[in-house]
């Protein structure tokens, strides 16, 4: 399932009423609501917040807590809260009404409203609600759950012993890291570069509106300067032009533009100092509801859902994305440029949902103006229309077309009529062949276990230059949905075959990644290579980064790892659907005795949804490709943690938890899959033999990933999405793991 076909069935929120789910998500392994509120609060929020909500005293609250055994109740800094209100929604969106919702985060419902739009799909990530959520309110806790949470301690302290009291890292360390003044050694890279730009996306930026939010830095120094060692030359944050511009068309337009300029230009300066320019991610215009339109019926273009395109075939129109553009590059000279998306989950333009990588695009029937136009001829003048801003405005920005839901008859017909400064973007591995356990299937997204380039890019980048345009491949050289959940997949083969090949193709730059891919890793280290040099020796590329990151005595050793993970890797089976599998979450998703009756959420809520998770392949043979997969993966870990015996300390104990969790990662979804294989099936004697032992695997699982996620605080967070899960999330499943074993004793019983 590719991103585009996923938004295209999920409930939209804006402007109409949520979906909700048809009951509340029972947690049996919990005493009460009031229990579950605590624990999945405890330590994404502090101790007043938490007190304030449920009505009762930090005394109440702190009690809840020790009486499950949970560990001393941490205090969160504000930057901590910043940064982690995805966390906060997602693990109380089962579980708290909007009201309470909106009183934990701190905020409005307004600013929730925005970020449920604007943060990237946050609302189709979440999915359905319950269809009435109570309110949780503190009462004394009954005798039967006082009993229930002492059993809780009881199992915490059995399991996990003195772990579960171990200090680690607290959320968002990771950040400190970056955010020290940068190392004497880091500098840019100065060689000449056979491709510009060369950009990628901050590992730890914030989504929905960053430049508001000034004290969530999201390209600090030290993290420009390690992407600069890595040969990266860009970075890239989204951006609305609604909010960037002030324009006499639309007064309602441009609050605050001048302080979110001031912001740009200030990450300007500081990234300039590395040699990184920042680029702005457009996908406009945004549509709006019928109201909108109230006054300048004359704009109202073609509808999505509850909303109307603001024509971009109207003049008026075409003169506010120019007048915006350059009033943008006015005010910031430096920005480095803009890429655009035209044909979009957001509605934007008239001819944005008209049949998105089809062969041929269908025709707009409700807009007047654009339905006597081609498709390429209303996406090309929206391009004109910002090219034209830039021009005016004077100044160096590039404007990069990325040719994301163009169909095949667009690749035909679009590129004469593109600006010539315009570069063409497109997914280098989109439509490359799989075929893995007998499954064939095509990429239809990012993907880092199928290397590209594939068909459909090398059309569009032939089409590109045959019409004077510079060529840029969209790659994911860090990690993708296949696992975002670590900050990158230690694969660097599949990385040097995927560049040896854009090489071979002649592009002239690279977007190295989307929200995901963007730490500072050896995957990028090792992909700079070619940057530089057109031929680079891979064996010699692969052994330098080795011993820069390791150190010569373990070098060999690391490649040889590197070699064992990248070939386990090839037997992920894509055409899953990479969005839902629980490949995010691994050990940390519950598991369900019973059919929750829920569909997932795209990323964030994985649910017990076998069918949906599977996509293009059989459940039997996913379950075999992933377990075949973790024992690759277990062979290269072997090697690996050998390796880092000799290894220099600086990246060895973080980069054996990465690997360490792939694994975990990969064994777990072998195990949901088989459990939920079996979940339907005819209860027998064997059945519910086999179901124990998975359960018991996921056991040993968890325990072992909760020491890791609680040492280091990068793993499973992913910028878009925050934290997949936290310490106690794992704990839970810990939880969770004895309750099903239990019911199913009772049901062999």
């Amino acid at each position: 399932m590719v991103r585009r076909d996923f938004l295209k069935a999920a409930p939209f929120f804006l402007f109409r009423t949520p979906a909700f789910a048809q009951a509340a998500l029972a947690e049996p392994h919990f005493p009460s609501r009031l229990h579950q509120f605590v624990w999945r609060n405890w330590e994404l929020a502090n101790t007043s917040r938490l007190a304030q909500v449920i009505r009762g005293s930090r005394q109440n609250v702190l009690a809840l807590g020790a009486s499950m055994g949970l560990p001393a109740k941490r205090s969160l800094s504000d930057d901590q809260l910043r940064r982690i209100y995805i966390t906060v929604i997602r693990q109380n969106w089962h579980l708290l009404p909007e009201s309470q919702l909106v009183e934990l985060l701190g905020w409005t419902k307004q600013k929730l409203d925005f970020t449920l739009k604007e943060d990237d799909f946050l609302d189709v990530k979440l999915g359905a609600r319950p269809a009435s959520l109570q309110p949780v309110v503190y009462a004394e806790p009954s005798a039967t759950e006082r009993q229930q949470a002492a059993r809780i301690r009881q199992t915490l302290r059995n399991e996990l012993g003195g772990q579960l009291n171990l200090k680690g890292e607290d959320a968002f360390a990771f950040v400190a890291e970056y955010s020290r003044p940068a190392s004497p050694a880091a500098h840019p890279e100065t060689r000449p570069a056979l491709w510009n730009p060369r950009i990628i996306y901050s590992f730890f930026a914030l989504y929905g509106d960053p430049l508001l939010e000034p004290e969530a830095d999201p390209f600090p120094d030290e993290y420009l300067a390690q992407l600069a060692q890595a040969g990266i030359n860009g970075v890239w944050m989204q951006a609305l032009l609604n909010n960037l511009a002030p324009a006499p068309a639309f007064p309602e337009f441009g609050k605050d533009w001048e302080q979110r300029l001031a912001q740009l230009n200030v990450l300007i300066a500081r990234a300039r100092r590395h040699g990184i320019s920042i680029y702005l991610y457009l996908n406009e215009p945004r549509a709006m509801p019928a109201a909108f339109f109230t006054g300048r019926p004359e704009m109202k273009g073609s509808r999505n859902k509850d909303l109307y395109s603001i024509c971009t075939s109207v003049p008026a129109v075409h003169a506010w994305l120019r007048d915006s553009i350059a009033h943008i590059c006015r005010n910031a000279p430096d920005l480095g440029g803009f890429f655009t998306i035209t044909m979009s989950e957001n509605h934007t333009n008239c001819y944005s949902h008209t049949g998105s990588w089809s062969a041929k695009t269908g025709r707009v029937q409700d807009c007047p103006r654009c339905s006597r136009l081609e498709s390429w001829e209303v996406i090309s003048s929206l391009h004109q229309a910002m090219q034209e801003g830039i021009r005016a405005a004077a100044t160096q920005a590039r404007l990069i077309a990325y040719d994301w839901g163009w169909s095949q008859e667009m690749l035909d017909h679009i590129m004469p009529l593109l600006p010539k400064e315009v570069a063409v973007l497109s997914i280098s591995e989109w439509d490359q062949p799989v075929n893995r356990g007998g499954v064939k299937t095509r990429v239809g997204e990012y993907s880092m276990s199928v290397p590209g380039p594939g068909p459909r890019a090398l059309k569009s980048w032939s089409n590109a230059r045959a019409a004077g345009l510079s060529a840029m491949a969209k790659i994911q050289a860090g990690n993708t949905w296949e696992i975002s959940a670590v900050p990158y997949i230690p694969v660097p083969h599949l990385v040097v075959e995927h560049f040896q090949g854009l090489s071979k193709a002649g592009v002239s730059g690279v977007l190295a990644s989307w929200t995901c891919g963007g730490y500072p890793s050896p995957n990028l280290e090792v992909a700079s290579a070619w940057y530089f040099d057109a031929q680079p020796d891979p064996v010699a590329v692969l052994q330098r980064v080795a011993e820069r990151r390791y150190g010569a005595a373990a070098a060999a050793g690391v490649v040889e790892s590197w070699r064992l993970f990248s070939d386990a890797f090839r037997e992920f089976p894509y055409g899953v659907h990479v969005y839902v599998i629980p490949t995010q979450h691994g050990p940390a998703n519950l598991l369900r005795l019973s059919p929750t009756g829920l569909k997932p959420g795209m990323i964030l809520f994985p649910h017990d949804a076998l069918a949906d998770w599977c996509g293009a392949y059989p459940p039997q043979v996913v379950h075999s490709q992933f377990s075949k997969l973790a024992a690759g993966w277990r062979q290269g870990l072997d090697q690996f943690r050998t390796a880092m015996k000799t290894a220099t300390p600086q990246h060895a104990a973080l980069d054996l938890a990465i690997a360490e969790t792939c694994l975990h990662h990969f064994e777990s979804v072998a195990n949901q899959v088989r459990f939920y294989m079996l979940r339907g099936t005819p209860s027998t004697a064997d059945t519910r033999k086999e179901l124990e032992a998975l359960v018991r695997d996921e056991l040993r699982i968890s325990k072992a990933q909760f020491s890791l996620v609680r040492k280091h605080s990068i793993l499973a967070f992913e910028g878009s999405n925050h934290y997949y899960y936290r310490p106690l999330d794992i704990a839970e499943k810990i939880l969770n793991c004895h309750w099903t074993l239990e019911q199913l004793r009772l049901a062999s019983a």
